[in-house]
């Protein structure tokens, strides 16, 4: 439906929410490329001016990319996960590792307490999903599918917070896993998570928190010596 308003800046603000709604919902993912601005232009029912005044206020805000010649891309889901990705880009990959774990280990704990039989069936189905994707020896897959998993153990802590937290550093930590892992996926170095659901499903807190943590491997950085999660 288009969006109307007799001042600019009001409809430019609505133009803001509605392109903003688009990333949040995962209409528009990390990495994809948002329409045209002559496509935004028909589908919204406002000037080019508005549309572009949007995009340059979303790019500013860390959600938005505009590459020359090439698009507009997404690379953030919200203004805090923008500002994370920036500011965390060069950090030492330790750190990151440790940041992870110490999130994770907190989230599985919470999760073993609190999990619903809706969670339960999430982590089952996106347990299902990751070894899947590590089946099919596509490292970007995996890793897509690994950060989904531990995200919703997080969520299963029914912890806001912690939750919106480890939501906006995912772009960091995915950066950070498509480091580690590599090009390559090896037999030697899958780690079987089903062990930490299992805990969580359980009720066993200390066990989940155990699980979650020990995915750090010898290296401290998530994986098994030379390569993945």
């Amino acid at each position: 439906m288009p969006l109307t308003s007799p001042h600019r800046s009001a409809l430019a603000d609505q133009v803001i929410n509605s392109l903003r709604a688009q990333i949040t919902s995962g209409d528009w993912p990390v990495g994809s490329r948002i329409p045209t601005e002559p496509e935004l232009v028909e589908q919204l029912g406002v000037a080019r001016n508005t549309v572009r005044e949007a995009v340059r206020a979303l790019a500013h805000n860390g959600l938005l990319d505009i590459r020359q010649g090439s698009g507009t891309y997404v690379v953030a889901t919200s203004e805090l996960a923008g500002v994370m990705q920036r500011r965390f880009a060069g950090a030492d990959l330790r750190h990151v590792a440790e940041l992870r774990t110490t999130l994770e280990s907190s989230g599985a704990r919470l999760a073993a307490l609190r999990r619903s039989d809706a969670d339960m069936a999430q982590l089952d189905t996106l347990l299902e999903r990751r070894e899947a994707a590590w089946e099919s020896g596509n490292a970007e897959r995996f890793v897509e599918a690994d950060v989904n998993l531990h995200l919703a153990v997080v969520a299963a802590s029914h912890n806001e917070v912690l939750t919106t937290l480890y939501a906006d550093l995912g772009q960091v930590l995915r950066d950070f896993l498509l480091t580690d892992v590599g090009e390559r996926l090896r037999p030697e170095n899958h780690m079987d998570h089903s062990r930490m659901v299992e805990a969580i499903r359980a009720g066993d807190a200390e066990a989940a928190a155990r699980e979650a943590g020990s995915y750090t491997g010898e290296r401290g950085c998530g994986v098994r010596p030379s390569a993945t999660v």
